[in-house]
């Protein structure tokens, strides 16, 4: 079990305040040292440039212990009667003392005047090398509760002149500088620690919406992103949008897997269908031939039956293999294809299916001299135009016009099948490339389709880089557009 005198809050907001607030102690403190370091010399200074002025004026003076007692003595006669402080007075109001050449405190002033006090004989036992001071040093003395900065001056007959300032003034000074700096720091921490919080709640608040954002993912809501952050960093601004990036990638991917699972579904649901009616009908035709329940005639027509059900389920599996080859993006041959020639061919088929059917080709060298070559396979191609007219064939009157055009516009080569049907209402065009797709289900059985011609064509066009859409309308016939790339001249 972990313990800890400091508290670890579980926040990032609470780490980086607290983180803030311990760097800018650590500065403060830092910085309050040495400004009482740097105060307490420069004051150390003044009072050491004090004394050396002082022992200066005593130098000049070039007084001995006898001319400081007659200067005492003058002093107190001068002052004799005014009620002011004596010399002897003023020489204690600070450090002043006087050592004979035995090292011992004498006194300055006669009679008694300025006797030696307790004081000054601890001053003089706590001096430990009055002739080091007297040689221009200073030093700091401790006597009882009170410290003193002292300097020595020896006089010209040998007497050691011991002075000194308190140092109660620069203690206090420096006390007050204390107490000043602790509370301009308590007061910095805790602007610091408001403003930290702060901060770190608006800078940290995009965060707070991606969490909120992951959360909603997680109970299914696909389509939500993080919104824009109104005080976040570029580096916040920048996971934002490589997450919303990656959110849209997922939700694009869990999309078309959805859609390719329902497409499987779907697809066997169709193919299952498309397969079972006719292996029943062969299954039903194989049992009554097998008990013998057929007569002669039946027997022959059972086995065309039989014999056309394994022919459309054949075509089935052909066109199933197609369309799965063709999704795995196959490499085509490339190679230019005279594309005018299989329109030609093609129409000629239809023609001789149909001939009263009005059938115009546009322009009119098309299927002759003039080639238009398309870039890509020619079975493919002569399959795609196949289907196409294919389904003008079985789902248009059989004397209905029958438009078809071929075009180069710039680099690709356009084809265009119009025909004057009954056209299909706009959710049929919409689902007309979707496997086992038939607008006319109930024709199924006549028209032998299973409803993948379009899927195909559509297939074969992607593969070959182009593109096939649809323009219809119901009572306005069908047109197909079908772009792909040309072949160089």
């Amino acid at each position: 079990m972990k313990c800890s005198f400091w508290p670890r809050p579980q926040s990032l907001r609470g780490r980086f305040t607290i983180a803030n607030v311990l760097f800018l102690a650590a500065g403060l403190v830092l910085a309050a040292a040495a400004s009482i370091a740097a105060t307490y010399m420069v004051l150390i200074g003044q009072i050491d440039e004090t004394l050396r002025s002082q022992s200066t004026a005593l130098d000049r003076a070039a007084l001995g212990s006898d001319g400081l007692r007659q200067l005492c003595t003058l002093a107190e006669l001068l002052q004799m009667g005014k009620g002011g402080a004596s010399v002897a007075d003023a020489f204690q109001q600070d450090l002043f003392i006087v050592l004979d050449a035995q090292g011992r405190p004498a006194t300055v002033c006669h009679d008694d005047a300025g006797p030696v006090t307790a004081d000054q004989r601890r001053m003089a036992d706590a001096l430990s090398d009055p002739a080091h001071l007297a040689s221009g040093g200073t030093s700091t003395v401790r006597s009882g509760m009170t410290e003193y900065r002292v300097m020595a001056t020896r006089l010209p007959d040998g007497t050691l002149v011991v002075h000194g300032i308190r140092l109660n003034g620069v203690k206090h000074a420096i006390g007050k500088l204390l107490i000043w700096e602790s509370a301009a720091g308590v007061v910095l921490l805790g602007l610091l620690a408001t403003g930290s919080l702060t901060a770190a709640r608006r800078r940290l608040s995009p965060l707070e919406d991606m969490v909120e954002t992951a959360s909603a993912i997680a109970e299914g809501d696909l389509s939500r992103r993080i919104g824009a952050a109104r005080h976040g960093s570029s580096e916040v601004e920048q996971l934002s949008s490589a997450l919303n990036a990656m959110l849209q990638q997922i939700e694009t991917a869990l999309t078309e897997s959805e859609r390719a699972t329902a497409q499987l579904r779907q697809f066997l649901a169709d193919a299952s269908h498309e397969l079972r009616t006719p292996l029943a009908s062969v299954r039903g035709y194989l049992q009554l031939y097998e008990k013998g329940m057929l007569d002669p005639d039946e027997r022959d027509r059972a086995l065309g039956r039989v014999s056309a059900e394994a022919l459309r389920m054949s075509r089935l599996v052909d066109e199933l293999l197609a369309l799965a080859r063709l999704e795995d993006r196959p490499a085509l041959p490339h190679c230019p294809v005279d594309l005018a020639a299989l329109v030609g061919d093609a129409a000629a088929d239809l023609a001789a299916q149909q001939p009263e059917r009005p059938l115009t080709l546009l322009p009119a060298g098309v299927g002759g001299a003039a080639a238009v070559r398309a870039l890509g396979d020619e079975a493919g191609l002569r399959q795609v135009v196949g289907n196409l007219l294919g389904n003008v064939l079985v789902h248009t009157p059989a004397d209905s016009p029958l438009t078809i055009e071929l075009v180069r516009e710039g680099g690709d080569v356009v084809l265009r099948i119009a025909d004057s049907g009954p056209g299909m209402a706009a959710d049929d065009a919409a689902r007309v490339f979707d496997r086992f797709f038939r607008a006319a289900p109930d024709r199924a059985r006549e028209t032998g389709g299973a409803g993948l011609g379009m899927s195909i064509v559509q297939a074969v066009v992607h593969a070959h880089g182009g593109s096939v859409d649809l323009d219809t309308a119901p009572t306005r016939g069908l047109t197909v557009h079908v772009r792909l790339p040309a072949a160089a001249p």
